[in-house]
């Protein structure tokens, strides 16, 4: 049961796709309080949802705010990153329900940070909808409230193979040397993606000509290996007479303006921009038209970036602060305070400044909103411009497209990566505890930078992130400038076990593809916490670091540096497979209970539960060359039982999903 639940004038966000009278009952479950909604939660309360945010599986014990944010630094303290996911899951011994908080500004959840048996919500205005969700076990509500959001974003078959990327790769020389390094080193590739490099002047839906002199031919001779061409596209337009987007965006009136009416300026990668009113209709067909540039030269994938929007500064800000420094250099002493409070504090304080983001307006249904009031809406509406214009152009195909910002309700236009993370262990549990919370929310072709976009990886921690990795929708190996070089070919002593697990990647597609499709057409679930399955039992409750893969396996990654083994709990007897290869495995029938488990640093651990079948193919050395008709078939089959699996065999092109011709049943 849904109920529907509305407060002050709320501003329209599209996240809902059902339209459902609203009701006059009591909020059920919640306490109000001014401005908010009180819970109270027993010792063994869980807290789901809340999707890309900080700390773990169970969100309970912090405080956390959903304010779309370019952050860097994926640290334990931090209460936002770029998605706004308002979305919780609460199980509170025999009571469960979910609740969705429609509201495009800043809403505030303190989760047991306070008052260990406190959950608060606090939204910035009175003015949202609540959505209560009740009457089901975890996984109904989660498939209830999926429904009410819509279908999620379903990606081309290719786009689950291996992308390569780097903020670095400068000239179409380096996109080339990357390919027939993979080639060489008999590594499987789809995707090469390239960062702002690509463009002139880091202006959107621009080629320099010096460094791509033939982006069309570097793209079908690429396609032609299996692989293609994913360009970034970045929120802020370049200021410029000659370019065509801003001059034909200032002709239109579509950028946001400031109170005076003049438009907002703020620098990003191209220096001085404009941004497009993606909140407006006209203006997402308008800007999601000009991804035609690009897909005319055969570009079939696309992703957005720095669309929260990020700011570097505006001029204002910026000349009050060098005035203010100008004084300051006339002091025979600044203090401590003021250095590091106007200083300091001031240089750090130009970026993505709150006072920047309360200084433009955007339209919406014809009344001038101020920015900041609907800050979330905004990157996932670039990626709304995108979705629906591609669709439009290119109809009987689907196209690559993933982003950085995201709001619930953009997950059916696009899917996500995790942000800007960096090379440590704690990161790599932190993508394996987001994923569920994520994919709940509706985001599920999603996925991290694996080994780590910042900071310098270590060759063990590329391999077990990557053993994690194969088992994610998106699966990119993406590193910032001046980091060291991560391409899977650049580690030497673990370069044959690392060829394995993508190789494994690739025999396991016809699982993981299939059962991402069940995922979206069913509103289903792809990862998913222990305890949805086995609501019943404690143990299942606490684990934080192994998730349900689909219906039949269990994954139980090792995020620990020198660590050859982990302990995993089953809620039931399971048989272990612990793989060096899609050919080369250990088996094991496990009983219920707590294990240690031995795993080398070439190995990874998943677990098929009891009556299912795994399908495997032989691997391929990109996704074009992958045979789903001859399979091996994994099995924990106790008791000789017989199973069977609906196999979704879809090629990637049409857009029909449903028809039964693009599944097929296999039984053992």
């Amino acid at each position: 049961m849904i109920q529907r639940f509305s407060f002050g004038h709320p501003i329209p966000t599209e996240s809902v796709v059902q339209a459902l009278p609203l009701c006059e009952d009591p909020v059920p479950f919640l306490t109000a309080l001014p401005g908010g909604w009180q819970y109270k939660m027993q010792e063994d309360c869980v807290v789901y949802g809340l999707g890309e945010m900080p700390r773990g599986l169970n969100k309970r014990g912090w405080h956390y705010v959903t304010n779309n944010t370019d952050e860097s630094r994926h640290t334990e303290d931090k209460l936002s990153y770029y998605g706004a996911h308002n979305f919780l899951l609460i199980r509170n011994g025999a009571e469960c329900f979910g609740l969705f908080v429609d509201f495009p500004g800043k809403v505030h959840y303190d989760i047991g940070y306070t008052r260990h048996d406190t959950l608060t919500i606090r939204t910035e205005e009175p003015n949202y909808e609540l959505y209560l969700l009740s009457g089901g076990d975890e996984n109904a509500l989660c498939r209830e409230f999926r429904t009410l959001i819509g279908r999620s974003y379903i990606p081309p078959k290719w786009a689950f193979g291996l992308a390569q990327s780097r903020f670095g790769y400068k000239t179409e020389a380096d996109i080339r040397t990357v390919a027939q390094q993979y080639k060489t080193h008999d590594l499987p590739l789809d995707m090469i993606c390239m960062d702002i490099d690509y463009m002139q002047g880091y202006a959107d839906f621009t080629v320099n000509k010096e460094r791509f002199p033939d982006l069309k031919q570097l793209a079908d001779d690429l396609k032609a290996e299996g692989i293609r061409l994913v360009p970034i596209i970045d929120a802020g337009v370049r200021i410029d007479e000659k370019d065509e987007t801003c001059q034909e965006g200032l002709a239109k009136d579509y950028f946001c303006k400031k109170a005076d009416g003049t438009p907002f300026v703020a620098a990003v990668w191209p220096g001085k921009a404009y941004f497009a009113d993606f909140l407006r209709p006209e203006v997402r067909e308008w800007f999601g038209g000009r991804y035609k540039v690009l897909t005319d030269l055969g570009i079939e994938g696309f992703w957005n970036d720095m669309n929260e929007p990020a700011l570097f500064y505006s001029p204002d800000r910026l000349k009050a602060f060098f005035d203010s420094m100008a004084e300051m250099s006339k002091m025979p002493n600044i203090e401590q305070e003021d250095f590091f409070e106007k200083v300091v504090g001031g240089v750090m304080g130009l970026m993505n400044s709150p006072e920047d983001y309360a200084s433009f307006y955007h339209e919406v249904n014809g009344q001038r909103i101020r920015h900041d009031r609907v800050h979330n809406l905004y990157g996932g509406s670039m990626t709304r411009a995108a979705g629906e214009a591609l669709a439009k152009e290119r109809p009987d195909k689907r196209t690559l497209l993933y982003s950085r910002s995201s709001f619930i309700g953009s997950h059916r236009y696009g899917g996500i990566w995790l942000g800007d993370n960096n090379s440590s262990w704690g990161q790599l549990l932190a993508n394996i505890q987001m994923m569920p919370n994520v994919q709940m929310c509706g985001f599920l072709y999603t996925g991290a930078d694996l080994c780590g976009f910042g900071y310098d990886t270590t060759p063990d921690l590329a391999l077990r992130w990557l053993e994690f990795g194969i088992l994610t929708p998106l699966m990119r190996n993406h590193s910032s400038s001046g980091t060291r070089a991560q391409e899977y070919y650049q580690f030497e002593d673990e370069l044959p076990a690392i060829r394995k697990m993508l190789q494994l990647r690739y025999a396991l597609l016809p699982y993981l593809y299939s059962e991402f499709m069940k995922a979206a057409l069913e509103n289903g679930s792809y990862f998913r916490p222990l305890a949805f399955d086995y609501p019943g039992d404690p143990d299942a409750r606490e684990v934080q670091d192994q998730l349900l893969l689909g219906e039949g396996l269990m994954a139980a990654p090792v995020y620990t540096q020198n660590a050859h083994g982990r302990m995993v709990y089953l809620p039931e007897s399971m048989k272990l497979l612990r793989l060096r290869a899609a050919d080369d495995h250990d088996e094991e029938i496990l009983p219920a209970g707590h294990h240690y488990v031995r795993c080398g640093l070439d190995e990874v651990l998943l677990f098929v539960r009891p009556g299912h079948l795994v399908p495997v193919a032989s691997p391929a050395d990109n996704t074009a060359q992958l045979d789903d008709t001859k399979l091996n078939l994994w099995s924990y089959l106790p008791d000789g039982a017989h199973a069977s699996y609906r196999m979704y065999t879809d090629d990637g092109v049409t857009t029909d999903y449903e028809k039964p011709e693009h599944w097929r049943t296999l039984t053992l």
